[in-house]
């Protein structure tokens, strides 16, 4: 009878640790919301790069989908043609490719900036094939040509689909899921044992270190 209590103790005292644990990491699905669940105005950009007839703002989200569409492995690795293809890839490459889908290359971007600007680079060595790729890079490019938001996740609504969210040494793209209190899921890409590429993590990943939008 005490062996059994002791189990019964052990269940109790672990059980809701591992379905939270289950649930914070993706295994158990989060249940998403959309703007117009909270009353938030969806953000429509006005710029359209590529001339496709959608918005930029949206190109970004849609981009971003259709890339992870591809479910690409996690490994950082170097590329002669500074896009990985070989259905690898790493956390920049998800918002290079949303990029690049609404008309903006940011390897020619970032190569071209820190070429006319090596100091705002710390004047490192440029390597157009790998310069962005890396997030310290991405943080310095978007600093200078992005429009800089809030990092304030009380403000919700300014928090939009399409945005371009950085933390320490990690990068995405806000979805149009949010969570119940009205935060985006994040469409990203983190390491080999990730389960979804879109994420409940905006609130949980860390110091967020900059929270960008383009057009």
């Amino acid at each position: 009878m005490k062996k059994r209590t002791v189990i019964i103790c052990v269940i109790a005292v672990f059980l809701p640790a591992a379905v939270y644990a289950a649930y914070r990491i993706g295994i158990i699905p989060h249940r998403k919301y959309t703007d117009a669940d909270f009353g938030i105005e969806t953000y429509v950009s006005t710029a359209d790069k590529d001339g496709d007839g959608i918005p930029d703002q949206e190109d970004i989200l849609l981009s971003a989908r259709t890339y992870l569409a591809s479910k690409p492995k996690y490994k950082s690795a170097y590329y002669a043609g500074g896009y990985p293809d070989d259905g690898y890839g790493v956390c920049t490459d998800v918002v290079a490719w949303a990029m690049r889908g609404a008309g903006y290359d940011l390897q020619e971007l970032v190569d071209e900036d820190k070429k006319e600007n090596p100091e705002a680079y710390n004047n490192e060595v440029r390597d157009a094939n790998i310069d962005f790729r890396r997030v310290r890079n991405l943080k310095i490019w978007f600093d200078r040509h992005a429009q800089s938001l809030t990092p304030d996740l009380r403000d919700t609504a300014q928090w939009q689909a399409g945005d371009i969210v950085i933390f320490r040494n990690h990068i995405g793209v806000l979805s149009d899921a949010r969570n119940s209190r009205g935060m985006p899921f994040v469409l990203h890409h983190a390491n080999i044992l990730q389960i979804r590429y879109e994420e409940d993590i905006l609130p949980y990943w860390g110091d967020i270190e900059g929270h960008y939008r383009i057009g």
